[in-house]
């Protein structure tokens, strides 16, 4: 079977002959094996034959916006369109883009067009084991029509047959499982040692846990290689990209690497890059940044960097270079492998322990495969190479254990809001709520009543009681108008309700409801830092006049408010976005998605409110906000 040009490989062909049935289908998949081709029919299938819609979600706002520039490229403008919160393209056009946030959020609030989607995409499905986000993934299947069939791809999925069984004794309907557990490119899989060079992982000797006598060079801890000395032996294993869990350490050893050895020696291929990025980097303002200059330095060398804290502009021209085959070396941290399709021949891994947000710890069999499937591009290479670095605190049993095979299975990190709870007594029935709560995929793994469970409705229960006494329900148990505004807001929604469904807002001043709503979207991470420099009066006078709402004022996290007063303070008032970055430690791509985040929030607000005058001061403070090097153009 053909398509797009392209001779199917057998998985994809039994999946696409079970969506022609109409069945849901779950795509077991090993990282590279072209299971984006299934989504790519579904897609076609609907421009050309159906009056229905496929709504296509993924992970992470970076993988929306590539899947909408890729998309569009493929499709035209007219058949895509795209939803990330603050940016909505083209929302009635046949094949929607989001993130899976969004398409819960359209799901609670009963959105018309939920009755016109035949199939929704979910992209990188194994997200639902992601311990923040994975509750949005399980509510984005429990609270889907039954109508509404499900494209379920994943890397390998250990407990695929567990996972097709809840989805088709919760829907009623269809499912079947693909799996494909060989890659398409073969992946040979090394580890880099230090007096041994490549090793082959079938040939690593495992270290002694316990040594009879110390010695002076201990071979578990970090190397004195460099990731760039690795590059320089590949030779024509290039492209490649190297992954480190630091920013930091991924710009530093790109313009290391940049001033040790060009990359590019041909003068038109040179011209090629400097007229795509600059076609990037069109504004003066973004020319003008050290960042820019420092970056251009390195791609005119063939080395690029990539990673969350860079301009969405600067990100967006790495990308388009390294997809077009004009970057031979690329740096970047793990979001760069999040179905992003950006395969090279090699792989490196600059160690193997990262931060999650709470701990450092040695990666997962899943996330080590997911890094290593970006090794070796179907069509070009007739096989790929992953090369792992082992760094300080990190042993060769942990490489071993997690470059074996991917042992992971789905999981259920299922957990209610309030924002659910309020959306569920407002549109389903008692016997409907308690399904929802009994139907979890943890409940449906157990097979029995657990612990989990019973505090599950303990949890709804007592949430219920909260909200009835902070006027949310009314003692007849439907929405009061308060309720109403909460369930439309997706993110501390208790804070925000209590300074805009009531009438805290009205003492404060245009400037201070975007440091409040900054205060409350910050999310604190180790070291940052911001400047207090001149704000004390002013933050003093603030939280006098919040604190007429007692339940806000106790809620309210008074530090993040206090970091966040200068740096709004002096972007709301039309400040320079230099400015603005010098009162931080945060990087210019963190500043820029901090205010898309309170631009999200203005607007959920504005849509959540029906106060005219309200709406209008929103709509001020949007434009205050939305500009400049902040107004990305995805």
């Amino acid at each position: 079977m053909k398509f797009n040009g392209l001779t199917l490989d057998s998985f994809q062909v039994q999946a696409i002959h079970a969506l022609e049935q109409q069945k849901t289908v779950v795509v077991s998949a090993a990282t590279g094996t072209g299971k984006t081709v299934i989504a790519e029919f579904i897609i076609d299938e609907c421009i050309r034959k159906t009056e229905k819609k496929v709504i296509y979600t993924a992970p992470i706002k970076a993988l929306s916006n590539q899947k909408f520039r890729d998309f569009k490229q493929q499709y035209g403008e007219e058949y895509i369109g795209i939803l990330t919160g603050d940016v909505v393209i083209n929302p009635h056009a046949p094949i929607l883009i989001m993130t899976t946030e969004i398409y819960r959020n359209m799901l609670l609030q009963q959105d018309p067009i939920i009755n016109d989607i035949s199939y929704v995409v979910f992209d990188e499905i194994h997200f639902m084991n992601d311990p923040e986000r994975g509750t949005v993934w399980e509510e984005a299947i429990l609270f889907s029509p039954a109508n509404i069939r499900f494209l379920c791809l994943s890397a390998t999925i250990p407990n695929a047959k567990e996972f097709a069984s809840w989805l088709r004794t919760m829907r009623d309907h269809p499912v079947e499982i693909v799996r494909c557990g060989k890659r398409a490119v073969p992946l040979h899989q090394f580890l880099y040692e230090e007096y041994k060079g490549f090793v082959e992982r079938d040939s690593v000797t495992p270290s002694h846990k316990k040594r009879k006598s110390k010695k002076k060079k201990n071979q578990n801890t970090r190397s004195s290689v460099s990731p760039g000395h690795i590059v320089m032996q590949l030779n024509e294993k290039l492209p490649v990209i190297v992954f480190s869990f630091s920013r930091k350490q991924c710009e530093v050893e790109a313009k290391q690497l940049q001033k040790r050895r060009t990359f590019i020696r041909d003068n038109e291929k040179r011209k090629q890059i400097q007229d795509m990025y600059m076609n990037h980097f069109a504004s003066e303002e973004i020319q003008h940044l050290s960042s820019t200059r420092e970056l251009i330095k390195s791609l005119q060398n063939g080395v690029g960097f990539h990673h969350a804290g860079m301009l969405p502009q600067q990100r967006f021209a790495v990308e388009e270079l390294f997809a077009q085959g004009l970057l031979p070396v690329l740096f970047t941290t793990e979001t760069f492998a999040v179905g992003v399709n950006m395969p090279a021949k090699t792989v490196i891994l600059n160690g193997l322990r990262k931060f999650d947000g709470q701990r450092f710890r040695v990666i997962t069999s899943k996330e080590y495969f997911q890094l290593a499937g970006r090794a070796g591009r179907r069509g070009i290479d007739t096989e790929g190479f992953v090369v792992a670095l082992i760094q300080e605190g990190e042993t060769k049993e942990d490489y071993l254990r997690i470059s074996e095979r991917d042992i992971e299975p789905i999981q259920s990190q299922f957990t209610l809001s309030f924002n659910t709870v309020l959306n569920m007594i407002d549109s389903y029935s008692k016997e409907e709520i308690d399904r929802f709560l009994r139907m979890n995929f943890h409940a449906f793994r157990r097979q029995h009543v657990t612990h989990k469970q019973v505090r599950m409705k303990t949890s709804f229960t007592s949430k219920v009681h909260l909200l009835q006494k902070m006027g949310y329900i009314s003692s007849k148990g439907t929405l009061t108008e308060k309720g109403m505004f909460a369930k439309q807001i997706y993110f501390e929604e208790l804070l925000i309700s209590e300074l805009f469904a009531t009438d805290l807002y009205q003492q404060l001043t245009d400037t201070e409801l975007l440091q409040v709503i900054a205060g409350i979207i910050y999310e604190r991470r180790p070291n940052d830092h911001f400047s207090f420099q001149g704000i004390e009066r002013s933050y003093q006078l603030l939280l006098k006049k919040l604190s007429w709402n007692t339940h806000f004022i106790r809620k309210l996290n008074k530090l993040s408010l206090k970091r966040m007063m200068a740096l709004v303070e002096i972007w709301s008032d039309n400040g320079h976005f230099e400015d603005v970055v010098s009162l931080t430690n945060y990087q210019e791509g963190d500043v820029v998605r901090l205010f898309r985040r309170i631009i999200d929030m203005l607007q959920q607000i504005r849509r959540a409110s029906q106060d005219e005058h309200l709406k209008e001061r929103l709509a001020d403070c949007l434009q205050r906000v939305d500009r400049d090097l902040v107004a990305v153009d995805i």
